[in-house]
């Protein structure tokens, strides 16, 4: 009978479609691809229904198969919720994933002072431009450069940045006004949303043609700046802690017009709002950021 399938089939059934893939089902649940495809065939068996539609290794939900993940999708939702809401265990994990640059030099650094605040929370950050989709249980959130494209998320903006010319002390007494940069090598960071064009227009000027060191990340444009290899063009938020420690300086501070922008993004799909793990990292977030974001209720 239908209404006895286990719940191990029903399981395999929702992680393939969820995923579209039987072997990123099987990654999930520490099975072989095989073992899945056998899982979901007994269930079609035992449906009497034909739940995907298989083209070679490609596999898609058929119209039933649509049907019962509807239903199946809500129930596995509501089962994760339920069991993280009474759950009692500890540590707790939180899985995020984040833009490099803001991982090496914002997030890592504050992370001590997250889990003083919730001693019983673990943390697995991985970092990378390959950012989440969620068609997985991977990761419960991910903060990503630049506005996200995928539909169907939560997205919190994580305010605005302001990028300026950074440079070491030394470096700094020889440039007064925006002119002055025309005679300095450049840091390029050739993924950056805000480049020195867009500053040099900010400032009445034209910017030079690319002759200096090139980077496609920020984290390296920020360490190549604070070790004297030229001027680079950094949010102060990225840079906060060679700020701090006056390895970088704004040496046109107050003298130039900068440039402000909502770089960084915080998402994670709506089921996840019900994670306690993740409610209390958004709202540590948002302190550390100084700013309010709305519940997650």
């Amino acid at each position: 009978m239908a209404q006895h399938a286990p719940l191990s089939l029903l399981r395999a059934f929702e992680a393939a479609g969820r995923s579209a893939s039987f072997r990123a089902a099987a990654a999930e649940l520490h099975l072989t691809p095989s073992a899945v495809s056998h899982a979901i065939r007994k269930l079609e068996r035992n449906l009497g229904a034909t739940l995907f539609q298989r083209n070679g290794r490609a596999v898609q939900l058929s119209p039933e198969g649509e049907t019962l993940m509807r239903h199946i999708g809500r129930a596995f939702d509501e089962l994760r919720r339920g069991m993280e809401m009474v759950s009692t265990r500890s540590p707790r994990l939180l899985r995020l994933h984040s833009a490099p640059s803001f991982a090496a030099q914002w997030l890592t650094p504050r992370l001590s002072r997250f889990l003083a605040a919730y001693p019983g929370i673990e943390i697995r950050l991985s970092a990378g431009t390959d950012y989440t989709r969620f068609l997985t249980d991977e990761f419960d959130a991910d903060i990503v450069y630049g506005p996200p494209r995928q539909e169907g998320l939560v997205v919190l903006a994580l305010g605005e940045e302001t990028m300026t010319p950074l440079c070491t002390p030394r470096l700094a007494r020889t440039i007064r006004k925006p002119a002055d940069l025309l005679r300095h090598v450049l840091i390029e960071s050739d993924n950056k949303q805000v480049r020195w064009p867009a500053w040099f227009a900010a400032n009445g000027l034209v910017a030079p043609l690319p002759h200096g060191t090139r980077f496609d990340r920020s984290f390296l444009a920020i360490t190549a700046a604070a070790d004297g290899l030229g001027v680079a063009l950094e949010s102060t938020r990225l840079a906060e802690r060679e700020i701090k420690a006056k390895r970088l300086v704004a040496p046109l501070g107050g003298r130039a017009g900068d440039v402000r922008d909502i770089g960084h993004f915080l998402v994670f799909p709506p089921a996840a709002r019900q994670r306690q793990t993740l409610r209390l990292f958004v709202s540590w977030l948002g302190a550390e950021l100084g700013q309010r974001f709305q519940p997650l209720d």
